[in-house]
């Protein structure tokens, strides 16, 4: 088991769960939507390796060899934020369905939380599990005390390492996690930072629109013949590596 230090960061999406009403057709949808957006998450989070999807949220890390592995960070924050802005803004503009959970698009919200520290590594099978104090934390982060829906919850190692002109935006505010004791954290608006909000695509022609739903319609058919469970990646995985049994409902629990 290897341990090493590791930037760790959160990006969860917010804002679905409560619209999702009991009807199939909903659920398909809204289980497709937030897949799509967790793939820009994916793909824009260059740099960071994936050790998990949990639910309608990537777990992602990068080990710290630098100050340039802080930079990368800061930089995959408003690299992500801009294209899920992006990405969120063309679900809509493409949208050619009334279900509830589609025209909710707009509602979804991003959030952050991220942390350094110290993670053991365990081999299993082909995958690469983390685990320690440090992964519960930044879990922890998840449920805390922001009086915002989009913003970036930061540790003092990641506040410390943030460019002067975001870090002037930041407020501190301590949070006393349950086993961890008082831990000084800072946030920033998400919509204080201008450069990443991005320009209003174009409107797209009516083929365009015809072809997205299209092939929305088509990636959502597996859930429809019940070939697969809709939304069941939503529930909280039922183990967390490095969390104490029983542990996972109350650190993933979000709102």
């Amino acid at each position: 088991m290897a341990i090493q230090r590791a930037i760790l960061l959160i990006a969860d999406i917010g804002g679905y769960t409560r619209f999702m009403k009991v009807h199939r057709y909903n659920l398909t949808h809204a289980q497709n939507t937030v897949a799509l957006l967790l793939e820009t998450i994916l793909d824009a989070a260059k740099g960071l390796k994936l050790a998990k999807l949990e639910g309608d949220a990537a777990f992602l890390w990068m080990p710290v060899k630098d100050d340039a592995s802080f930079a990368r960070a800061n930089q995959v924050l408003i690299d992500v934020r801009r294209a899920f802005l992006d990405r969120q803004a063309t679900l809509v503009q493409d949208r050619m369905c009334n279900c509830d959970s589609c025209m909710q698009i707009e509602q979804l919200t991003l959030k952050f939380v991220a942390h350094e520290g110290e993670v053991a590594l365990q081999k299993v099978k082909k995958n690469t599990e983390l685990a320690g104090v440090d992964v519960i934390l930044v879990h922890r982060m998840l449920k805390n005390d922001v009086p915002l829906k989009e913003y970036a919850l930061l540790t003092d190692a990641m506040h410390a390492h943030l460019p002067p002109p975001v870090k002037a935006l930041t407020v501190p505010i301590e949070h006393d996690f349950e086993g961890l004791g008082l831990t000084n954290t800072h946030y920033v608006d998400l919509t204080k930072l201008l450069e990443t909000v991005p320009p209003t695509p174009p409107k797209p022609s009516f083929f365009r629109r015809v072809w997205a739903k299209i092939k929305f319609e088509l990636a959502a058919i597996p859930y429809m013949l019940r070939m697969k469970e809709p939304c069941a990646d939503f529930k909280d995985k039922p183990a967390m590596t490095g969390l104490p049994a029983g542990e996972p409902e109350k650190i993933l629990e979000r709102s």
